[in-house]
């Protein structure tokens, strides 16, 4: 399948670009970008790929499916442009600055009959699948409260725009994880450090959500200080925690591969495993492999046999929902309560992702 890519920075060259490329039955045949550095780039990663200066031109030379890493604010625009042409296509995250914006190029796809799915790889973190299988397991009991932070000390990254501001950028990994873990949310309450009392430009959140199912996650990031600590589930028979981030993002940007790494991509070494405790006990329990190679697997599975996407335009929905409900909370220093979000006039929101 032949895929084209919009953008060749740091999203479209080391996070699509190398997974688009390890993937059997996919085949990278076009970049979108007029930069003559990325153009070298692309010349010196990808022989033989060729680069163009707009889309029209990428659909024109012959594209079966398109990757779409631009700034999040030319996103709705070439997601657009797109579905007109009848291209399926992914979107990076995050999804859209506003939840009427993720909406209408949803219903766009809808009415096109064109598939359109989102990039929250991180769905597929080493940590994030290792507390899936225990939750499957019951290893913990009933989940109370789920903890999740990424902080990290680049502060040069303060006030930054072009991810849409630091809580939709790194939030939408953070609450896209969590609803997939633990379900739909009905209230969320936020924190957030604007940059300079800049409401679109922020460098710290915090974020609590009620889920449905009656747990409670608080979520955090930040670019001005790092923070070992990642991950801690508390159950009412167990507690799991993690410290350190997935090692899938150092790997591809040392120039690794799921190609190149085969099985061994995603593995964790022992020592980065996370802890077990159950009263005064404690033990290390092994570290699932973190799987971003699934997500364009299953994306080519879903357009060549049908199958579900690896996430869904319901899932980004209520993602971009929480998102938003998120940032009006922090505005207004108060709860916000999340309505049902239907992908379609008459659809249900909020479906528990499996």
């Amino acid at each position: 399948m032949r895929i084209g890519l919009v953008g060749y920075g740091l999203g479209g060259r080391f996070f699509h670009a190398p997974l688009i490329a390890s993937t059997a039955g996919a085949r990278l045949v076009g970049v979108v970008t007029r930069s003559p550095q990325r153009r070298a780039e692309v010349a010196q990663d990808h022989p033989g790929v060729a680069c163009h200066d707009d889309l029209a031109s990428l659909v024109a030379a012959g594209i079966d499916a398109l990757v779409i890493s631009a700034p999040v604010a030319e996103r709705k625009a070439l997601v657009l442009e797109a579905i007109q042409h009848g291209i399926p296509v992914v979107s990076d995250k995050p999804f859209a600055l506003n939840f009427q914006d993720a909406q209408d190029m949803v219903q766009a796809a809808e009415r096109a009959g064109v598939a359109l799915t989102v990039y929250q790889n991180r769905r597929w973190d080493s940590d994030v699948l290792t507390v899936a299988k225990l939750l499957r397991e019951g290893t913990l009991g009933p989940v109370r409260i789920f903890e999740s932070r990424i902080q990290v000390d680049e502060p040069h990254k303060a006030g930054a725009t072009s991810g849409g501001g630091l809580l939709r950028d790194l939030g939408s990994h953070l609450v896209d994880q969590a609803l997939t873990l633990f379900g739909p949310v009905t209230q969320v309450y936020a924190e957030v450090l604007f940059h300079q009392g800049d409401p679109e430009r922020d460098d710290e959140f915090f974020i609590s959500l009620q889920h449905q199912s009656g747990v409670i996650s608080h979520l955090s990031g930040s670019c001005l200080q790092g923070c070992p600590w990642r991950l801690r589930v508390v159950g009412e028979e167990g507690v799991y925690t993690v410290e350190g981030l997935d090692g899938q993002t150092q790997a591809l940007l040392q120039g690794l591969s799921p190609r190149s790494e085969k099985g061994n991509w995603g593995a964790e070494e022992h020592q980065r495993w996370g802890w077990l405790s159950r009263g005064e006990e404690r033990e290390r329990i092994p570290s699932e492999r973190g799987r971003w190679d699934l997500f364009y697997a299953q994306w080519l599975a879903t357009l060549t046999q049908g199958s579900a996407p690896p996430v869904s335009t319901r899932e980004a929905l209520a993602c971009q929902a929480v998102l938003d409900a998120a940032r009006q909370s922090a505005l207004d220093g108060q709860a916000v309560k999340v309505a049902s979000v239907p992908s379609r006039p008459d659809a249900q929101a909020f479906e528990q992702a499996s």
